[in-house]
């Protein structure tokens, strides 16, 4: 004859005890997990922060184990990194790039070009002092141009705030990295 399972040893079991059957978290919780550890980012890159750019995804620095995965189009990126010099003409275009991409969007600005101008903007008329003259930033990485390491801080702190992120909530302000 078996005996009757009694409360303590169904308890003892893995998978019974408490903590261990379910998980409860908000959709916004669950949904920001998936997007703060899967970035598709746009492939657009100008001038020498590019070559950065392109150093932070090679076997050194491989940004691929924190989720990021280049995308040749908008429509399936959710990261844009401006990376470089932006002159008025190109301006229009990378606004058009942005908004082409899925909601929720992100950007990074990185280098000094793309943050404030750079050296370039003093004495030519045609670069753009700031990207955020066009398009809204969430991380500004500082640098002439940025170390890769930079950019990677960079993208833990977008990272940091997807975590936050509220669908139906406004922005906070950028994230200047240090």
């Amino acid at each position: 004859m078996t005996e009757p399972v009694t409360e303590t040893a169904a308890a003892s079991k893995p998978g019974n005890r408490d903590g261990e059957q379910i998980l409860l978290a908000s959709v916004d919780d669950f949904l920001n997990w998936g997007r703060e550890n899967s970035l598709w980012y746009l492939l657009f890159a100008t001038a020498c922060c590019g070559i950065e750019l392109m150093q932070t995804g090679g076997p050194r620095y491989d940004w691929d184990r924190l989720g990021m995965i280049p995308r040749p189009t908008p429509r399936q990126a959710d990261l844009m990194v401006i990376a470089g010099t932006i002159t008025h003409k190109m301006a229009s275009r990378v606004r058009t790039l942005w908004e082409q991409m899925a909601e929720p969007r992100w950007v990074v600005s990185m280098g000094s070009c793309a943050n404030a101008g750079g050296p370039f903007s003093k004495f030519s008329y045609s670069v753009l002092n700031g990207v955020d003259k066009y398009i809204p930033v969430d991380v500004y990485v500082p640098g002439c141009p940025p170390r890769p390491e930079a950019l990677i801080d960079g993208v833990r702190a977008l990272q940091g705030r997807i975590e936050e992120f509220k669908t139906f909530g406004r922005r906070g302000e950028p994230v200047v990295v240090q």
